[in-house]
């Protein structure tokens, strides 16, 4: 839920901007004094607070304080009365998110929530993923997403790492094989070992045996195995049927059965290595795990450069789902790195799109934003799309879109 804390000891002023923020499909929670606002901030509020700052007893300086006191993180905007503008600059000083005027335009109320909250969401994805990572759960830590694809990736993960048989891992070019192979590999009875990563294009005989003394004990990663030399294809067979002295996890972003019929790639070879198989989806199967993943692209891009990770328009992230992303994680991540450093280009669709493709992606993309918003209650959803309910769960089934997903 987008919630926005109110607090005014002005009933008047306060039910007004209540009135307005709703409206603008934010759930106010109101407050008359710092004393009953207090017991509503806390470290995990999933919004931002509003506060005047002249009121009676302790003020809005007391509140930014409280609030800093609890979480510097969380967005504190200050209403001030004419006259009041130094004293909410010094409040900016103070580390609040913004300050308005009173009486202050619906427009430019909206114009912060919607900064604030688009702060407010990066923090809080932000911990979710460290709070993964605390868990020591790797597939949770690395492999990120929210979506249902993303969930059966970790799921099969998991079920597939602990059998210590070999693995083929398979997907579109970017879409992050070497990093599933490197979870499979920390979740395998072989994870204390090491994971040693070779290219297969470049691997001669000679190479590949020296690589399995490299990797025993833990799990030795060929990538791109469609591109190995037949000469080491057939060496790597015999190393499995006698045993490598560690697990062997390949990776292709190519058909490996289509290959291998065809007789480009060794048939024996290949059903030795697809014992299990994981498939990594593309980010436009995925569309709705686009914006936590370019957030912490972000993020790691900003500490990487040493800079504080700046805003992300809701407008921004829209585009970045409604986007074709043919280049995956890995050019999610290009353009996070130019966003950070103030050089994003204009997201377009990719010229193999026809209208009617780009017009259901962008659709597509408004109504899981609008569920996330309302915490996948379809019927707040719908209403806030202005779309009659019949209509909306129809548009939700032919997307198969599922509104318990996006739940929290």
């Amino acid at each position: 839920m987008r919630r926005v804390l109110l607090v005014d000891d002005d009933a008047a002023v306060r039910e007004a901007l209540a009135q307005t923020i709703e409206l603008a499909d934010y759930a106010p929670t109101t407050a008359g004094s710092f004393v009953a606002a207090k017991d509503h901030i806390r470290r995990d509020f999933p919004g931002v607070i509003v506060s005047d700052i002249r009121m009676p007893g302790r003020d809005g300086f007391h509140l930014l304080a409280f609030a800093r006191e609890i979480d510097p993180e969380l967005p504190v905007i200050l209403l001030t009365g004419e006259g009041d503008i130094p004293m909410a600059v010094e409040a900016m000083g103070k580390g609040a998110f913004d300050f308005l005027e009173k009486p202050c335009a619906a427009s430019d109320l909206m114009d912060v929530l919607e900064r604030a909250f688009a702060a407010r969401t990066q923090v809080l994805e932000q911990r979710a993923l460290k709070s993964e990572l605390e868990r020591g759960d790797p597939a949770a830590r690395l492999l990120f997403g929210l979506s249902p694809q993303a969930e059966a990736l970790r799921d099969r993960v998991r079920t597939v790492a602990p059998t210590g048989a070999e693995v083929l891992v398979t997907g579109p070019p970017g879409s992050g094989i070497s990093k599933v192979a490197e979870v499979v590999h920390l979740m395998s009875p072989a994870g204390q070992g090491p994971f040693v990563k070779r290219p297969a294009s470049s691997l001669s005989p000679d190479d590949l045996a020296r690589s399995c003394g490299d990797a025993v004990g833990g799990s030795l990663f060929l990538d791109e195995v469609s591109a190995m030399p037949q000469a080491t294809q057939f060496a790597a067979l015999e190393i499995i049927e006698r045993g490598p002295g560690g697990r062997i996890i390949a990776g292709t972003t190519a058909d490996l059965s289509a290959l291998s019929s065809e007789g480009r790639f060794n048939a024996d070879l290949f059903y030795r290595l697809d014992v299990m198989r994981v498939r990594v989806p593309s980010l436009a199967e995925r569309p709705d795990d686009i914006p936590v993943i370019f957030r912490h692209y972000v993020a790691q891009a900003a500490e990487q450069a040493g800079i504080a990770i700046p805003e992300i328009s809701s407008e921004h992230l829209a585009a970045l789902m409604a986007s074709d992303w043919p280049g995956n994680a890995r050019s999610l991540m290009s353009a996070a790195m130019r966003f950070v450093l103030g050089m994003p280009e204009e997201v377009t669709q990719a010229t193999d799109l026809g209208l009617s493709e780009q017009m259901a992606r962008v659709e597509r993309s408004l109504l899981i934003a609008a569920l996330g918003r309302h915490n996948g209650k379809a019927s707040d959803a719908a209403k806030a799309l202005k779309l009659p309910r019949k209509t909306f769960y129809d548009k939700l089934a032919r997307y198969q879109i599922r509104p318990e997903d996006y739940r929290r």
